[in-house]
């Protein structure tokens, strides 16, 4: 996009505003794409608890066909990575990852999903990550839709087997933080689960005046619950950076994760958030952030090479995943039914977005 005398943009070479900002990130090298197979399905325990990692995870491989065969999968397109590459990536097996991501991460983790822009796949990216651990630990993922504005991952991901949410579980918070009972039984009756048990959803709620009820002391309390009975919280953010709510999630993360789709109005506002964070002190954590870059439409996009450079130098790793037919529709999530390709890209990123959860760290 070419500046105008206004100070707006008008169409012209797409890239030439990303290439002013290239040179802000820190200089890496090994930045290009990688080969990969394809992953099959997989499938998680059910139930709330945290994850069994001794044990083998449950990862079907591909069916076999009517005469005894196992059916033939396209080979799924290369995954785009840039910045810093996990050691995991150089078997570019399902196994290899696989058990990068089944490896003690010491203690619960949180990983917060952020940009403030709206429509830039974060609830996705925060379902998806979820199923994705969940699938290879056999559980203890929880996915919490912390928007303030009526977030939709209730809807996208887990049965809707009661209509609890945030709202339920804040109004018995010290009855349960007190109580009698098994914590994981108790937390049972807030939770929704996913068709196959990957993972656990606290839904939002769809008054907004939950918002108001979710200051630091309250948010830093359900955080510490839930991570008494899961390994990994997943959190979907709001949009407000200045909410009580926002902060209070960013500063108890362990691991952030931009995401953002090749657009420019998206991209620059996930590069002003990074700013922004630097600023207050969290530079720590946007230099370990993972950038996922989704692509919205079956066609390549002339932004998306040059977002996966800037956010390859601006956090440690970016990586493009994508799109997906199945993601279309907008509605319940199903990751059995996610093309190999998608499956693949996203167990790279989740083993992007674990690789610094050690024992002791």
């Amino acid at each position: 996009m070419d500046q105008t005398g206004t100070g707006g943009y008008r169409s012209g070479d797409s890239g030439s505003r990303w290439r002013n900002l290239l040179g802000r990130g820190r200089p890496r090298d090994g930045e290009g794409g990688v080969d990969a197979p394809p992953v099959p399905p997989t499938r998680g325990q059910a139930g709330v608890g945290r994850a069994r990692v001794g044990t083998s995870p449950v990862v079907p491989r591909p069916s076999p066909s009517p005469d005894g065969r196992s059916r033939r999968r396209a080979q799924p397109a290369p995954v785009q990575v840039a910045g810093h590459r996990p050691e995991a990536f150089a078997t570019g097996s399902v196994d290899g990852l696989v058990a990068a991501l089944r490896r003690d991460f010491g203690r619960s983790r949180v990983v917060a999903f952020v940009n403030p822009k709206g429509g830039v796949h974060k609830t996705t990216a925060t379902v998806l990550t979820a199923a994705t651990l969940g699938s290879a630990r056999g559980g203890g993922v929880l996915a919490w839709d912390d928007n303030e504005l009526r977030g939709t991952l209730g809807l996208r991901a887990g049965t809707a087997r009661h209509a609890r949410t945030i709202r339920h579980l804040v109004d018995d918070l010290s009855r349960i933080e007190t109580g009698p009972g098994i914590l994981a039984e108790v937390l049972d009756d807030y939770l929704r689960h996913t068709k196959d048990g990957a993972f656990d959803v606290l839904a939002g709620d769809e008054d907004p005046r939950i918002a108001r009820r979710l200051d630091p002391a309250t948010v830093r309390r359900v955080l510490t619950l839930l991570a008494g009975t899961h390994d990994v919280i997943c959190v979907d953010t709001g949009n407000n950076v200045e909410s009580p709510n926002w902060q209070t999630v960013l500063r108890a993360a362990d691991q952030l994760v931009v995401t953002t789709v090749p657009r420019e109005d998206a991209a620059f506002t996930a590069d002003w958030m990074l700013d922004l964070l630097e600023e207050q002190g969290m530079e720590e954590l946007v230099a370990g952030a993972t950038t996922v870059i989704s692509c919205p439409t079956p066609n390549p996009l002339p932004l998306t090479s040059d977002l996966l450079q800037h956010f390859g130098t601006r956090t440690r790793t970016a990586i493009v995943v994508p799109y997906d037919v199945a993601l279309e529709p907008g509605s319940t999530i199903e990751y059995s039914q996610l093309a190999p390709a998608t499956r693949m890209a996203w167990l790279y990123a989740g083993v992007a977005i674990s690789e610094r959860f050690e024992p002791g760290g």
